[in-house]
């Protein structure tokens, strides 16, 4: 588990209780090479958040080739096409979902290739343009 905030050490000590330790590895905050060797070492990506506004480590998952799971209330599975989206409080889908990338691998390369491809057509040119075509069709209706 990567990263760092307010949550971590309530996290750390669920592993602890629920005595998964073996299975976990809280890296804290990653700089850039180092989060390169993490995707690289990666089956899977989850992102369950309820309140994230716009998550870019989930399209930095999806260039490094790395299958995405996200929240259907996150504000990145507005933008995402290529990436399994789970109810946020529908903790058995996820597990499923996390479960499904893990043991079929047709499934976690057709996500992925698909992710690939999709994610390079993602850029902020390509999002100001089409913010400014809704503005101006707005503002022509009133």
């Amino acid at each position: 588990m990567a990263g760092s905030g307010d949550l971590l050490p309530k996290m750390v000590r669920r592993v602890a209780e629920k005595r998964m330790s073996s299975n976990f590895h809280f890296t804290g905050f990653l700089n850039a090479s180092k989060v390169d060797h993490v995707w690289s070492i990666s089956n899977v990506y989850v992102m369950p958040s309820v309140s994230e506004p716009f998550g870019i480590t989930p399209l930095e998952a999806m260039m490094a080739g790395v299958p995405v799971i996200i929240s259907k209330q996150s504000g990145v599975a507005e933008v995402v096409r290529h990436a399994i989206k789970v109810d946020f409080w529908d903790a058995e889908a996820l597990a499923d979902a996390i479960c499904n990338l893990i043991a079929r691998q047709s499934l976690s390369n057709t996500i992925t290739r698909g992710s690939r491809s999709e994610v390079k057509n993602i850029n902020w040119e390509r999002a100001a343009k089409r913010i400014n075509t809704i503005y101006h069709e707005i503002k022509a209706q009133h």
